[in-house]
């Protein structure tokens, strides 16, 4: 890994640093409003940043869903941003491993993610068939809806996964 980088939980004196990745990140989506409401809502399972120097580079949220009619806990993965002069360096795939670690020793049992099968297919993700995503997706994005196991459950989750309120609005599931 590259010398420097740490992974640790965010702070509120993370948020100048996250307020400004998430723009250079991604300047074509305006994800920053939905960061904010995540991280504002007191429900955030785990807010990881990858920081290099003390300075961050990197940061995932892991936010706490759940399936109707099941007691397991799940969590689903995104947003997902590197700076952009730190990509390609494995900073958000040592993210995407720390937060399953993580929760897996805070008791949740499957992490799904909605995005590309090669990137997170090499971190452990599988197409996931049984938990359906909260909105419909076209056809050619099937195998972007994805899980990883965190431990072994008796019966295997079958339904809808049910989000919170931040993640109820269906241009964040839509191409």
């Amino acid at each position: 890994m590259i010398d420097g980088f740490e992974i640790c939980e965010t702070t509120s004196g993370d948020m100048a640093s996250i307020e400004k990745l998430y723009p250079d990140a991604f300047p074509e989506e305006d994800l920053l409003s939905l960061v904010n409401e995540l991280l504002g809502e007191g429900s955030i399972v785990l807010s990881l940043a990858g920081s290099v120097d003390r300075t961050l580079v990197g940061h995932v949220i892991f936010t706490p869903c759940s399936v109707p009619g099941r007691t397991e806990e799940v969590s689903l993965l995104a947003p997902l941003a590197v700076s952009p002069a730190w990509q390609r360096r494995g900073i958000g795939s040592a993210l995407v491993r720390e937060g399953p670690r993580r929760l897996k020793n805070a008791g949740m049992v499957r992490v799904y993610v909605l995005g590309d099968p090669a990137y997170y297919g090499r971190l452990g993700f599988e197409p996931e068939a049984d938990v359906m995503r909260p909105y419909p997706l076209p056809d050619e994005w099937q195998g972007a809806w994805q899980s990883i196991g965190l431990c072994q459950i008796e019966h295997p989750l079958h339904g809808r996964l049910s989000v919170p309120q931040p993640w109820q609005q269906p241009v964040l599931w839509a191409p």
